[in-house]
């Protein structure tokens, strides 16, 4: 079964539980500061392993003490879907634990 867009309001509603996250050119984004490029490796891995489990996969970015998020659901013709917006709270949930803010 296809995953289905998420209207506008759904979209907008689902921002606010995420502070950070935002909707740039049609992609769920977030970028994350953390102390130093360990820690940045670090939370790429977690994330990666997540993206695993999940089998839905960002544009995932690393400097050198940043890390950069991008996704939308390209089954859904380049839609953001719920499949995102899982994605956004399972890295919500770890990024902390690597310092990250």
């Amino acid at each position: 079964m296809p995953t289905q867009p998420l209207s506008q309001k759904e979209i907008e509603d689902r921002l606010r539980e995420l502070p950070g996250w935002s909707v740039e050119d049609d992609r769920l984004t977030r970028v994350y500061r953390l102390g130093d490029h360990f820690a940045a490796t670090a939370l790429v891995v977690h994330v990666a392993q997540i993206q695993q489990e999940l089998d839905h996969h960002s544009d995932l970015t690393l400097g050198y003490n940043t890390v950069s998020l991008s996704v939308n659901t390209h089954s859904a013709g380049g839609a953001l879907t719920e499949k995102d917006f899982e994605l956004a709270e399972r890295v919500e949930g770890i990024a902390p634990g690597h310092g990250a803010n």
